[in-house]
């Protein structure tokens, strides 16, 4: 599994190694045993620093393809159940390289929260090799662990685990349970793993001071897809102090596989285009708070941020470039059944539906392409479109008429998922033209109808639309001075990466010019 090219890469990654680090596999019989053994045999010689050892743990892992990282001899709470290829093998990677001393990564009011739980926390995460939003709660519940002796997580391979997932339901990933619990499912970050943390243990919020964890910025940028980062890179470049606020880098951009109309570029896939972001944010001298999020906003000669972290920035100006999120269906049956049933990944959950009947909800782009995509792994798909013809592109809609596994239903209301014994059974909806109330069985429904800009933060601080959009004017101007906004969550139209950009680098230098003149 590890070839040569990629053994001298990990010897790079591991020379600064300062702790001992050893990979302890449980002892016992499996059919993938010896592939696992043959991986982690070949990951140990990478380094001085790093051992592999077979032994009896006394109940501390799961099974024969479950092994632990310990840590100059001590158990540092990272498992992983599994071979860790796919996407998850960088989560292996980062894993070992924390564990033996490599900086972590976030942000000191994060750790703080997290250094604060006092309690036993054993999180277990269901993961696909296949799921590029895995890795992200992976890598983030592991250096938790790594943080507070008092938490441990352990990363299964759902496909090595069909027992475990149909005992307890698992129809998406990633899904995390706590202390057995279902802690969260379906795409989530560490911003959101945070504040589901801190809801549960209210004490582990940080006590932050009054004061100003940074210098007076020049300006603040609320957000990290490509409009937040096209801002800060033309604000550093104009010499401001800036910093930029974001739950993740990326935003949206960071979940779409496919990527052909970025002007110049004629091909590339979202994690690729966000890896290119942060080079080039790199460059300059940029404070970077990720993993956080904006709870308020005071308005004054200095604006006031304060951070869920409980921190404080005050700022001269601020960029809004906040992105959007997907919008619900908000019908009986959904939230109830995300992670059972309910999608809105289909890169992510698809293959939990093989040879399944599925539907679509949703007829413009996303929705045509979701079908596109899940076509090939399940057995039909059905497409639900509100509207009596499909907004997608003409180009979409004629792959899909050619698919013999897609049927196209139009002008039809979804109004109700169908569940039983924790699984979702069918969809229930409505005829519009007639009125008629149906149901269509099924095993999942993947929602794709579109995006809700994330301004509630903004309420009663900037004029909003009724649908949540921030009403800009041509320079990217709100109705509040020294504060703009760009990208996804304004009221500029057709929501595209190249936009996005564009207006995120027009909001800096109206922004600097503002700066100029005050």
């Amino acid at each position: 599994m590890l070839n040569p090219e990629i053994l001298e890469a990990l010897k790079g990654y591991t020379a600064n190694m300062s702790n001992k680090v050893a990979l302890v596999l449980q002892t016992g019989n499996h059919q993938k045993r010896a592939e696992l053994v043959k991986f982690l045999s070949d990951f140990s010689t990478v380094s001085a620093k790093l051992t592999f050892e077979e032994r009896e743990t006394n109940g501390l892992l799961r099974s024969p393809l479950s092994f632990m990282i310990e840590v100059d001899g001590t158990p540092n709470g990272i498992v992983f159940s599994g071979i860790p290829g796919g996407h998850e093998f960088n989560s292996m990677v980062l894993a070992v390289l924390h564990s033996s001393g490599t900086a972590l990564k976030l942000d000191d009011g994060i750790k703080t929260i997290v250094g604060n739980v006092q309690e036993a926390l054993k999180f277990e995460v269901f993961v696909s090799l296949s799921c590029h939003n895995c890795p992200d709660v992976v890598q983030a519940l592991n250096q938790f662990a790594i943080l507070n002796p008092n938490i441990s997580t352990e990363t299964l391979d759902g496909g090595l685990y069909p027992e475990v997932i149909e005992e307890r339901n698992i129809q998406g990933v990633p899904t995390v349970f706590l202390n057995g619990k279902v802690f969260a499912n379906g795409k989530i970050d560490t911003a959101q793993l945070l504040d589901k943390l801190t809801t549960e243990f209210p004490q582990a919020a940080s006590v932050a001071s009054d004061a100003p964890v940074l210098p007076l910025q020049d300006v603040t940028i609320i957000g990290g897809g490509p409009a937040g980062v096209a801002a800060a890179i033309y604000s550093a470049r104009k010499g401001l102090n800036v910093t930029i606020v974001t739950d993740r880098i990326g935003g949206q951009v960071k979940d779409t596989m496919g990527i052909e109309n970025l002007v110049s570029v004629s091909k590339t896939t979202g994690p690729e285009l966000v890896g290119n972001l942060i080079t080039h944010m790199n460059d300059y001298e940029i404070t970077v708070k990720e993993h956080l999020r904006v709870d308020r906003i005071e308005l004054g000669a200095e604006k006031t941020i304060t951070l869920s972290s409980g921190e404080k920035i005050q700022t001269k100006t601020i960029i809004v470039a906040t992105g959007a999120k997907w919008r619900e269906l908000g019908i009986p049956g959904e939230k109830e059944n995300v992670g059972n049933g309910v999608a809105y990944c289909p890169h992510c959950d698809g293959p939990f539906f093989k040879g399944k009947d599925i539907a679509v909800v949703g007829g413009g782009n996303s929705g045509i392409e979701a079908a596109l995509d899940l076509a090939g792994i399940v057995k039909s798909v059905t497409v639900f479109e509100f509207l009596p013809e499909l907004k997608a592109d003409q180009v979409l809609i004629e792959q899909a008429e050619k698919r013999d596994n897609i049927n196209i239903l139009k002008n039809v209301a979804s109004k109700q998922v169908l569940a039983s014994d924790g699984r979702v059974t069918a969809l229930e909806y409505e005829e519009r033209e007639t009125g008629a109330i149906k149901t269509h069985d099924l095993a999942g429904v993947f929602v794709q109808i579109g995006l809700l800009p994330n301004s509630e933060f903004l309420k009663d601080i900037v004029e909003l639309t009724p649908y949540g959009e921030v009403v800009v004017n041509e320079r990217c101007e709100t109705n509040v001075s020294g504060i703009y906004a760009c990208g996804d969550v304004t009221t500029v139209p057709y929501k595209q990466i190249v936009i996005a950009m564009g207006e995120g680098s027009k909001a800096a230098l109206s922004a600097y010019d503002y700066l100029l003149k005050s």
